[in-house]
């Protein structure tokens, strides 16, 4: 390698470098959605998914603390990331919940309606 050559590569990389720190100094904080996060989680937590289901709003409750996390220590990029994997997780849990509140309610429903059916078949048999 001539030092001509030499200098070329150096010059790149230190090219290189450069544009990857501005690339990431460019990126914003995501603020927004870390609040979105945050505001998902909540609502969540109101909806009874903390009993309901707890394994997806665990997930969702870490993914928000390392977001939080990372937009202290400014890394924009992880703290975008888990912001958006925390309102997903949140609104699974959200979501898990509703479908165990009606799979609840669809059981007591059809208990109470087999109770119906065995009254009204006691009361034809007490009739006749």
């Amino acid at each position: 390698m001539t030092i001509g050559n030499c200098n070329f590569v150096k010059v790149t990389a230190i090219g290189a470098v450069v544009l990857g720190l501005a690339a990431c100094a460019s990126t914003p904080i995501p603020n927004e959605k870390v609040a979105v996060a945050k505001s998902s989680v909540q609502r969540a937590e109101q909806s009874g998914a903390p009993e309901l289901a707890p394994v997806e709003m665990a997930a969702a409750r870490d993914k928000l603390n390392r977001a939080e996390k990372a937009v202290a220590d400014r890394e924009a990029q992880p703290a975008t990331m888990l912001a958006e994997q925390a309102d997903i997780d949140a609104k699974l849990a959200e979501a898990t919940a509703a479908q165990q509140r009606s799979h609840k309610a669809a059981a007591e429903f059809d208990a109470s309606m087999r109770a119906l059916r065995q009254e009204s078949m006691h009361d034809t048999q007490s009739t006749q």
